[in-house]
């Protein structure tokens, strides 16, 4: 959780020295990526953390509260930047950063969940072939059982 939040503080640092230079915002788009990649993360995180059995087990509402003020200033930054593109940004700057935001969301979405997909595959495939050996082997159990004990007599 700590690198997320400071390579947004990072990169919101960068994006407020750029503006005090009177500098493009447009030619820092990395950094405004990182900003909105580290809320996202540190989002997830959070959420992750919160619903989490041993978080519950061992009560710990202080680092929810970190995450939240974590949470909270990165939203003050965003507001600032949000600010600091309208002002200081290309007309428009601001519409296509939304834009850009919404896109870039939905394309880790369908990343994470084409990852899940594939990673359930391979669970299924896991699973036929350890059914596969345990048929095999139960196969060949069977077969050894009958030719050891062929010529035995009971009586």
């Amino acid at each position: 959780m700590l690198a997320e939040i400071a390579a947004a503080n990072a990169a919101f640092g960068i994006l407020r020295q750029a503006v005090s230079n009177s500098q493009d915002l447009a030619n820092f788009g990395k950094a405004i990526s990182a900003v909105v990649v580290g809320e996202e993360a540190l989002k997830k995180k959070s959420e992750r953390e919160s619903k989490s059995i041993w978080s519950k087990i061992a009560g710990k509402d202080a680092q929810d509260m970190d995450s939240f003020m974590e949470l909270e200033k990165l939203r003050e930054n965003k507001k600032q930047l949000e600010s600091m593109m309208r002002l200081y940004g290309r007309p428009g700057l601001h519409a296509d950063w939304v834009k850009f935001c919404a896109e870039a969301r939905k394309s880790k979405r369908m990343a994470e969940m084409e990852r899940k997909e594939a990673i359930a595959r391979i669970k299924e495939i896991i699973a036929y072939v350890v059914g596969g050996v345990v048929l095999i082997g139960g196969i060949a159990g069977l077969i050894y059982m009958a030719v050891a004990f062929r010529d035995f007599n009971v009586g």
